[in-house]
């Protein structure tokens, strides 16, 4: 294997000397490329935001904002990446450089003042300027319209820009002082990329293909296999590994609880692990397709999920972590198993001497705990056809995005001349596991839809699972939560039509 190398704003430079779990943020850092920073350490800032080179949706490449905080940058062996300092044009020898047209708007328009967090805004509004399907087709007088106060002329609602930026594209940045109305002007002010713009041309040619990484200093290894059946066989050999796939998790372990590893092993570029199939009577969906990749593939295909995605995290934090890395730590508070769980998903776990398929409601036996051995790798998680018409998913937290659940309530019911047929219901918060409502599940069935069925239903939700205190929420909250989300489904689902 050849030695681990980087692209870094056009520039090949190798990895080493840095440790195996050096993140991309200290290496840009230590390079002179400070303006990548770090504010949390734990991907919920966005200072530390850079664009990345991966396989695109509607184009051969899409330019992707992660979290550099959170990345090994061993992970990016072979890639290519851009930072805030590589968005500007080289001017002439002596002169300054050109500002990029989403740096030139954050400087116009007084989006950034401390200066602290520009970077990181400026390379994740960037992404969404380069986004191919973002309906870019500003009338200048909008622009006015920012300046004084008014909504922008052409806006579909207050989150999206008559340009079509979509302001989740910065739902992972953070800015503690100027605050958000200038940078939103700037957001909505962006034009569309010219020909000319080379960051938008290489959009129009592949992304560099994944390479195998052996990656060893200080006597810990990072390891890239090229094949699953090669990364099956190393975890066999090598149990101990921690697998990786955006480090959305891991590098949360790195950074705050100073974790280290002796060997990680990357599965996030395996071919085998990124197919997104539809056919006749399931959805099989990819372990290591990034939960943005699975939205805009899905494309509201199954509406449960397109409930989910926007409540995930932040944008920053959904370009990198995958359904097999949510379902992977067992976290009995990760957003994406309540889902799941109503939607009876199972999950395909694979070992060197084949694969078995295991229901998803048997698959986690405790705390992080699950069926699953270290010798076995979540393929992919398979979502049975047909789909239940009534579905809600219900975080209850304590910021409206980019936060973690106190509770979280999946819902997905068949309701057939107002009698409900089937009803599954996922939650999370309330137990040491994700866990169905099974006895919840059991008061709707074969019942009317109906307030008396409701109400009685919603308190046996409330008596579900084993909600504890903590600093989120307490037990008797967590309860009440449960059974006002199932009234909330049946006041949505009852509401009038206005005529």
């Amino acid at each position: 294997m050849v030695a681990a190398r980087i692209t870094v704003n056009g520039k090949d430079t190798p990895i080493s000397p840095a440790a195996p779990h050096t993140t991309v943020l200290d290496f840009l850092r230590e390079r002179g490329l400070t303006g990548t920073k770090e504010g949390c350490a734990e991907g919920e800032c966005g200072a530390c935001s850079v664009l990345v080179a991966r396989p695109g949706v509607n184009k051969p490449t899409d330019w992707v904002a992660v979290n550099g905080c959170l990345v090994p940058v061993a992970a990016l062996d072979g890639q290519e990446v851009i930072t805030s300092e590589g968005l500007a044009t080289a001017g002439e020898p002596g002169k300054q450089p050109t500002l990029h047209p989403v740096q030139e708007e954050m400087a116009v328009r007084g989006g950034s003042q401390c200066g602290y967090c520009t970077p990181g805004f400026v390379c994740s509004m960037a992404a969404e300027y380069y986004r191919p399907d973002r309906c870019a087709h500003p009338d200048p007088a909008d622009g006015a319209n920012l300046a004084d106060n008014a909504e922008p002329a052409g806006s579909a609602d207050a989150e999206h820009g008559p340009n079509g930026f979509d302001l989740h594209a910065l739902s992972g940045n953070l800015c503690r002082c100027t605050g958000y109305r200038p940078i939103r002007d700037a957001a909505f002010a962006v034009g569309t990329p010219t020909d000319e713009d080379p960051l938008a041309q290489r959009r129009e040619q592949s992304p560099p293909a994944p390479v195998a990484t052996a990656y060893t200093r200080e006597d810990a290894a990072f390891l890239r296999r090229s094949t699953l059946t090669e990364t099956l066989q190393l975890l066999r050999e090598r149990p101990d590994a921690v697998v990786v796939a955006g480090s959305t998790d891991w590098g949360v372990e790195v950074n705050i609880r100073s974790r280290r590893a002796d060997c990680v092993v990357a599965v996030d570029r395996l071919p085998e692990l990124r197919e997104l199939r539809v056919g006749s009577d399931s959805i099989e969906i990819g372990a290591a397709l990034t939960l943005t990749e699975i939205e805009r593939r899905l494309d509201g295909r199954v509406p449960l999920l397109a409930e989910l995605f926007p409540q995930f995290a932040s944008r920053l934090i959904r370009n990198g972590a995958t359904l097999g890395g949510n379902l992977g730590t067992g976290s009995p508070i990760g957003d994406s198993p309540p889902v799941l769980l109503a939607l009876e998903a199972s999950v395909v776990l694979a070992d060197a001497d084949g694969e078995r398929e295991v229901p998803l409601a048997d698959y986690f036996t405790g705390y992080r705990q699950s069926v699953r051995r270290p010798d076995e790798l979540i393929r992919a998680v398979r979502v049975p056809l047909p789909l239940s018409p009534v579905v809600a998913f219900h975080k209850i937290a304590k910021r409206r995005f980019d936060d973690i659940s106190s509770v979280a309530v999946a819902f997905a019911l068949d309701v057939e001349d107002g009698i409900v047929r089937t009803a599954r219901i996922g939650l999370g918060g309330v137990a040491a596991t994700p866990i169905r409502s099974l006895a919840t599940e059991a008061a709707l069935e074969g019942r009317p839809w109906a307030a008396e069925t409701v109400e009685a239903a919603a308190q046996v939700l409330r008596g579900e699972g084993t909600p504890m205190n903590d600093h989120r929420a307490s037990a008797e909250y967590r309860s009440a939560m449960l059974g006002q989300s199932l009234l909330k489904l049946y006041a949505r689902t009852t509401e009038a039509v206005p005529s």
